[in-house]
């Protein structure tokens, strides 16, 4: 019967999975804000609980090497929504940073002036959601969306429903009712922000059961967890703090990389505290397809918009052994959860071929049966057939971050080809080369030793950033090279220790964030 099946979808071109059903799949795509690559129990974290998501990899497939489009959240998110690299759309860092001599204000004393970029996503891209509602697709997004202020909202762009997405970033309020967003309801005082989503979600849901409407919905839950501010409540504080300690506490947890410390050990509570709540959201969610009766015909789709937070905002997380985080050029900046769920199509299994995240726009409209629009997905490629048995083929993954951020990280380029990438960097104009498959970590260096290696990727990276008109930064005539100095020594000075008597503090047993646990706890509580 499978090879049967597997012989229709070759012939066809549709997906297994659309020819079993009487109706096209749903899909509920859920995406996590900073979620590194190892914070899941099924990635390889021994500190963070995360049963439910790691149900999706287990019944589904897993990405082993997958990635975002960048380091930093709006240009990854645009991306995954467009089917096109961040130097294509142009939205190059996260949505208000700052750039050209305006990023002097941050006092970082830079070599480079940051490219500018563009402020919102372009109304003359057909987005994946568009393209599923002219598929006969009910669209619906609850969360984050940071793409554009009113006028470049979730709903101007192809979402029927929009329920928490607008211009910010991050969980504005924080993560506990009231928060302050204008396109999401504070209904229950101290209620969680990501399981307010996850209601919010399931409701739809079952508001739009296909069995009912006979109208399938693309779903998209999009989690402002676990950005910061991290917060978690004192019951997930205290038993993630006892489970530090029962494994035992480092002596130290940072180490200063070249901008900024590192975390460099994964022993915050109220980071996992908070990574738990999103697992507990994603379990609203599994139940409500459950309780619907449509499980079976549902598609479910988990991934993160970039790496883990191990430096800057607010330092939560280790990446090792993947290198870096955030905002940064190494794998553990861009290398994410990847995980798609297709009931009945090659669940369970994993692929180690490198994928990126434009590649769900062509990969969602193949396994929906609908018409793929290469005009649009330019650097997607659909993964249907390696969901189907077949391979996609060789191609290079490129990146293009012409900024400094938040996190440490440098302006660069960087291609990956094979077990190959290279890295270009902006401030001195020097290629680093890495291989990836003997060096996942990126710990040596190779360029010197393969200079035709390193000719060859820069000239197909350089002929790539040329065409889609990539931006750059500028050399800044105001440049100090003392004042950087000064700045990085205060940095090691300063920066460090307060960051080593925080993580101290989180995990002491009287610690108290103060204002009731951040408004989980009512006010007269007396929980100890």
């Amino acid at each position: 019967m499978i090879s049967f099946l597997l012989g229709c979808l070759q012939l066809t071109g549709f997906s297994v999975f659309a020819q079993q059903q009487p109706n096209r799949p749903n899909i509920v795509f859920i995406l996590a804000d900073d979620l590194g690559y190892h914070d899941l129990s099924c990635t390889g974290s021994t500190y963070y609980e995360t049963p439910n998501i790691d149900r999706i990899a287990r019944e589904g497939t897993i990405f082993t090497t997958g990635y975002s489009a960048s380091q930093v959240c709006s240009p990854s998110r645009a991306s995954l929504f467009t089917g096109r690299s961040p130097a294509r759309h142009g939205i190059t860092d996260y949505i208000g940073a700052r750039y050209g001599t305006a990023w002097r204000k941050q006092q970082r004393y830079s070599k480079l002036l940051p490219a500018s970029y563009d402020t919102a996503l372009h109304h003359a891209y057909t987005t994946l959601p568009e393209a599923l509602k002219a598929g006969g697709y009910k669209t619906f997004l609850a969360g984050k969306w940071h793409l554009g202020n009113q006028g470049s909202w979730p709903e101007d762009h192809g979402f029927d429903v929009n329920i928490g997405g607008w211009g910010y970033g991050s969980p504005a309020g924080g993560y506990f009712s009231p928060w302050k967003n204008p396109k999401l309801e504070n209904k229950e005082p101290g209620e969680n922000l990501s399981i307010c989503l996850a209601k919010e979600t399931a409701k739809f849901i079952r508001e739009n059961n296909p069995n009912t409407t006979g109208t399938p919905f693309f779903t998209f839950l999009s989690f402002y967890a676990v950005h910061g501010p991290i917060q978690t409540t004192r019951d997930k504080w205290k038993k993630y703090r006892d489970k530090a300690e029962k494994r035992g506490i480092a002596d130290k947890g940072f180490e200063m990389a070249k901008y900024l410390p590192m975390r460099q050990v994964q022993d915050n509570p109220v980071y996992a505290g908070l990574v738990e709540t999103m697992d507990d959201a994603v379990g609203i969610v599994l139940r409500a397809l459950e309780e619907a009766g449509i499980a079976d015909n549902t598609i479910v789709v988990f991934t993160s918009d970039n790496g883990g937070v191990s430096a800057g905002d607010a330092f939560a997380t280790a990446n090792l052994p993947l290198r870096g985080g955030k905002g940064y050029q190494f794998e553990g900046g861009i290398r994410v959860p990847y995980f798609i769920k297709v009931p009945g199509l090659a669940n369970g299994k994993q692929f180690d071929t490198p994928v990126i995240n434009t590649d769900f726009y062509p990969t969602l409209l193949e396994l929906c049966g609908l018409s793929l629009k290469p005009e649009e997905h330019k650097d997607g490629k659909s993964l249907a057939p390696m969901l189907q048995g077949s391979e996609i083929g060789q191609r290079s993954l490129i990146w293009h971050y012409p900024h400094y951020g938040n996190q440490g990280g440098e302006p660069s380029s960087m291609i990956r080809k094979g077990e190959w990438k290279l890295i270009h960097y902006y401030e001195d104009g020097r290629n680093e080369l890495y291989n990836l498959q003997a060096d996942p970590g990126e710990q040596q260096d190779i360029s010197a030793r393969y200079p035709n290696q390193v000719k060859n990727l820069w000239k197909e990276l350089q002929a790539y950033l040329t065409q889609t008109g990539a931006r750059y930064p500028m050399s800044d005539p105001e440049y100090d090279a003392q004042k950087e100095k000064q700045y990085l020594q205060q940095i090691k000075d300063i920066k460090m220790p307060e960051l080593e008597a925080q993580r101290r503090q989180f995990l002491s047993t009287d610690f108290d964030p103060g204002d009731n646990w951040w408004g989980s706890e009512p006010p007269t509580s007396t929980k100890r």
